[in-house]
């Protein structure tokens, strides 16, 4: 972005332009008298000298006015190998920086000894050291009023803290080491204020799974129980808080992070355990979260609350990936709808859901597209992506409007990336406040105009990162050149008529920011989990259980958060996926084995089981016949009946079956739902089917028939013999005693008509046995006689 010096139209008054000229002189002045006396390899010696480390840890106040003592502490270190003799700590006030890039460069060569850096203000402002044995870290801590300074117009001055001394290979006074910062100089009420708004970001990564328990709670399974850590005392999310809650900020809240810490804080939250087994969280916990939650909602009291979409999608990969793949966009509209509901159910605030954040605040047509696609008409940029090409000397308003009735609320980059990187330690934290008050002091300094400007920090900060934060903007609040304002207000401001509102191109995106976002196979596996979803949803007679967990789950594998971590993303995806298989797999059919048909007619029944906690409905079971001319289900080549099955029970559906032919037939059973999409796997099974047919019927009831009729002529024939016998015998045998009937010494020859009837019954009787044959209706004993009417749904069956 363009800066005040470097264009025309802001040069320096007169007197500031004698007072930089002034104090060149006077920091030009000790070089020239050492380039006199030193020997002439001297200065090079010099420029190596760079021995020792000062580190400024604090610098309060951070913007000093009339009347103030300056206190500087910090700590000086020799990491040579020679030991520093006659060594102390001065500060050194440098020229005044009238431009935005005078500012970058001196933060660029912070602790470059080389270069001036204005005079040392000496005196009993210093603090001295006898010696600086190599390794060894001295504290300092000098004060000084401000008014022996000698600071002359507002504005920023580069202000220095270094370590003068000597070596035995260097034994002349120098500078070894040194620590530039700056020093804003603004000790009355400025005539314009700059407005500022500074987003304060609740963004935490992705903690709540899709598993939930069984019971009316449907208890949340967490990934882990990191989020407990964030919260408590110390924690990063529990800083954020505390340190917000005094800051006239403007609060940017992921939806998620509120309803994850709901979880836990009424207790309802399991981790994973051994296997599949899981564990309830921590009771200590609970406490904790109820705390962090009572906390947020006293600190967003009275302030503006934004509500990002519900898991902070990852806009950019959605644009650049995702909207090829059919449905992606719809998450982004659900994850925008619920964030309100969820924010107000939680905070009990109403919050503001027009914003769209990218990554970064990096925007091309695509993003901008996508950010608007669900509702948002505000979208935050960041200048050094939406770039200022009309060479203004000064920086613009945030608001931009960039057609289409959005408009781009672009935030300023130095300010928003002055708190990035290792702010652990107490002197780079201490830099970080130190030039971001000294940018915001130059913005306000680079013309009269009232200008709005937008701060929106990283997503998720770190504690010591927050601390610094934190520090600055009280510094800026109780400053005299900027006012706080909400970014509501920000979007609405006037734009600047001057300032760019083109989107720039797609091939401007930075190549680091793609290189981390989420590819379209992952949208892919979105997509297919969402089919899955909507395939298994349609038989379940209480959606919500199934539908809310699952679509809060498939907007968390869209998050940004998942940004660098590309396996964990992965990981998760899969683990969703796979637990709503598991859940559509607790509805299936038992496998059945060969089934006996032994007779014309019978049923056959499959069993549906549902190990779901939930009745389940809007299914037809359909049982198909692979060879009809052989075996019809219900009288044709396969036959449906609808299936509705308690929570946890199993049903006997029950077919009829008809057979034509003897021979094996395999049958397959596979459950529909009602419009018509396959549900589970199929189960086939095979009939065999041993009927007697009416033609083999024929044949055997003819066999017997020809058996009785021998038997008959049989009897004819020997009755007819035994007649002629008696006749040849003659008259008068009856007195012979031997023709008595049962004695002993009658002929075996001559038995009377009477002895060979006894043989009668027994042809009658096998003749009766064989006119009552099996009916070829009557069931087999593994198809007994039974309705065929389905079974209740809540009737248990054995397989």
């Amino acid at each position: 972005m363009a800066e005040a010096a470097d264009f025309q139209g802001t040069s320096a008054s007169p007197a500031r332009r004698w007072l930089r000229r002034t104090g060149a002189l006077l920091a030009g002045a000790p070089l020239l008298a050492g380039l006199l006396q030193l020997p002439a390899a001297a200065p090079a010696q010099a420029a190596s000298a760079d021995t020792v480390s000062v580190s400024l840890d604090t610098l309060t106040p951070s913007a000093p006015t009339d009347g103030d003592t300056l206190t500087v502490s910090g700590t000086v270190t020799n990491n040579g190998k020679q030991t520093v003799t006659g060594a102390h700590v001065g500060l050194r006030v440098g020229p005044l920086l009238d431009t935005r890039s005078a500012i970058d460069s001196v933060a660029q060569r912070s602790d470059d000894p080389q270069g001036g850096t204005g005079s040392e203000v000496g005196g009993k402002y210093v603090e001295k050291f006898a010696k600086l044995s190599p390794g060894v870290a001295e504290h300092f801590s000098i004060s000084v009023p401000v008014d022996k300074l000698d600071l002359g117009d507002d504005g920023v001055y580069e202000f220095g803290v270094s370590l003068s001394g000597q070596t035995a290979a260097q034994p002349w006074d120098q500078v070894l080491g040194i620590q530039r910062t700056f020093l804003p100089w603004q000790p009355s009420e400025a005539d314009t204020k700059t407005k500022t708004t500074f987003l304060w970001p609740l963004i935490s990564t992705v903690h709540m799974t899709a598993k939930t328990g069984a019971g009316e709670l449907q208890t949340p399974v967490f990934l882990n129980d990191a989020l407990a850590k964030e919260l408590a005392p110390g924690g990063r999310l529990a800083q954020m808080v505390e340190l917000g809650k005094d800051l006239d900020v403007t609060w940017v809240i992921d939806p998620d992070l509120l309803a994850s810490v709901d979880a836990m804080a009424t207790g309802n939250y399991r981790l994973p355990g051994d296997g599949d087994a899981t564990t309830p969280g921590p009771k200590d916990h609970q406490a904790i979260a109820k705390q962090w939650l009572a906390d947020l909602q006293d600190a967003v009291t009275g302030k503006e609350v934004v509500a990002l979409p519900f898991a902070d999608p990852d806009l950019a990969s959605l644009a650049h990936n995702g909207t090829s793949v059919t449905g992606s966009l719809s998450h982004l509209k659900d994850a925008t709808d619920v964030a309100a509901t969820t924010v107000k159910t939680v905070l009990h605030v109403t919050p503001s859901t027009d914003f769209a954040w990218p990554v970064d605040g990096s925007v091309d047509p695509a993003i901008m597209k996508v950010a608007t696609s669900a509702g948002a008409d505000r979208v935050i940029a960041r200048s050094d992506s939406l770039q200022d090409t009309a060479g203004l000397p000064y920086t613009p308003s945030a608001a931009r409007p960039v057609g289409g009735g959005t408009t781009a609320v672009v935030s300023d980059a130095r300010l928003s990336t002055a708190f990035t990187g290792d702010l652990t330690k107490a002197g780079s934290a201490t830099l970080s406040v130190q030039e971001f008050l000294a940018q915001s002091l130059e913005v306000n300094a680079q013309t009269d105009k009232q200008r709005s400007i937008v701060v929106a920090p990283q997503r998720m900060p770190t504690g010591s990162q927050a601390q610094a934060m934190a520090a600055a903007l009280k510094a800026l609040q109780g400053g005299n050149w900027s006012e706080s304002q909400d970014l509501g207000a920000a979007a609405k401001d006037k734009p600047d008529p001057n300032a760019t509102t083109r989107i720039p191109s797609a091939s401007s995106y930075p190549s680091s920011l793609r290189a981390q976002e989420l590819p379209r196979s992952a949208f892919e596996q979105i997509a297919r989990t969402q089919d899955k979803l909507g395939s298994f949803q349609v038989i379940l007679s209480d959606q919500s259980r199934v539908v809310t967990p699952f679509g809060r789950a498939i907007n968390r594998e869209m998050s940004a958060s998942w940004r660098g971590r590309s396996a964990e993303a992965n990981s998760y995806r899969n683990g969703v996926e796979s637990w709503l298989d598991n859940l559509a797999d607790q509805v299936k059919l038992i496998d059945k084995s060969e089934t006996k048909l032994s007779g014309r007619s019978a049923t056959i029944p499959v069993t549906v089981q549902n190990n779901l906690v939930q009745p389940v409905g809007h299914l037809v079971l359909r049982l198909t016949s692979s060879m009809p001319t052989r075996l019809k289900i219900g009288g044709k080549a396969y036959s449906e009946q609808p299936v509705e099955i308690s929570g946890g029970h199993s049903q006997s559906v029950k077919f009829t079956t008809s057979a034509n032919a003897n021979g094996r037939v395999t049958v397959v059973a596979q459950l529909y739902t009602e419009d018509g999409q396959r549900y589970g796997n199929a189960v086939s099974f095979d009939v065999k089917v041993t009927e007697i047919t009416p033609t083999v019927m024929l044949v055997i009831g003819g066999g017997v028939l020809l058996l009785v009729l021998a038997g008959f002529r049989m009897y004819t024939q020997r009755k007819r013999a035994a007649a002629r016998q008696s006749e040849e015998d003659g008259p008068g045998t009856a007195d012979d005693p031997t023709d008595e009937p049962g004695n002993p010494d009658a002929p075996a020859d001559r038995l009377p008509e009477e002895a060979e009837e006894p043989e009668e019954p027994e042809e009658s009787g096998s003749a009766s046995g064989a006119e009552a044959p099996q009916h070829p209706s009557d069931p087999a004993p593994d198809t007994a006689p039974e309705s065929a009417d389905p079974s209740g749904t809540g009737e248990r069956v054995d397989r």
